[in-house]
């Protein structure tokens, strides 16, 4: 390639990137990518934490690739008891987590595979942590009172 043909695809190179052309999207693709990653590995931290392994089941990654984030609601105790708060605070950042990934993944749009697929991770890991919530919440209600009963829902 001659000198005269290098400068010109240098100078077209600066074009775009001065004009805010797509010269910057990969850029912008991978601090999204980044923010992701960094967003998934507290939530694996956190799962480890709570004690509920590193990662979700993969039939729940299947299951809630295409349904929102799960909101928990535990029946039987609205009010999460003391002796939840930690298994409930870390569930709570856990989907926190997975909505800000899923957020992400759209602006990524429906051709990032690798988005879409810890955005589905993160929601299975939601459900999850809410699940162990509840149960911690189902087994404290037992210790006051053994006639209560504890249901998760998404």
């Amino acid at each position: 390639m001659s000198r005269r043909a290098i400068a010109v695809v240098v100078l077209g190179v600066l074009a775009v990137s001065a004009c805010g052309g797509d010269a910057s999207y990969p850029t912008e693709a991978m601090n999204k990518r980044n923010e992701i990653t960094a967003l998934w590995t507290q939530i694996r931290d956190w799962r480890r934490e709570d004690k509920i392994g590193l990662d979700p089941l993969q039939q729940d990654v299947f299951l809630l690739r295409d349904r929102p984030v799960p909101k928990r609601v535990c029946e039987a105790t609205p009010q999460v008891p003391r002796a939840c708060d930690d298994t409930c605070n870390l569930s709570d950042a856990i989907c926190d987590n997975a909505e800000r990934i899923c957020i992400i993944a759209g602006e990524l749009g429906p051709s990032d595979d690798w988005a879409h697929e810890k955005c589905a991770s993160a929601k299975a890991s939601c459900k999850e942590a809410q699940q162990h919530c509840c149960e911690c919440g189902k087994s404290a209600s037992r210790a006051g009172s053994s006639s209560d009963s504890l249901e998760f829902q998404f």
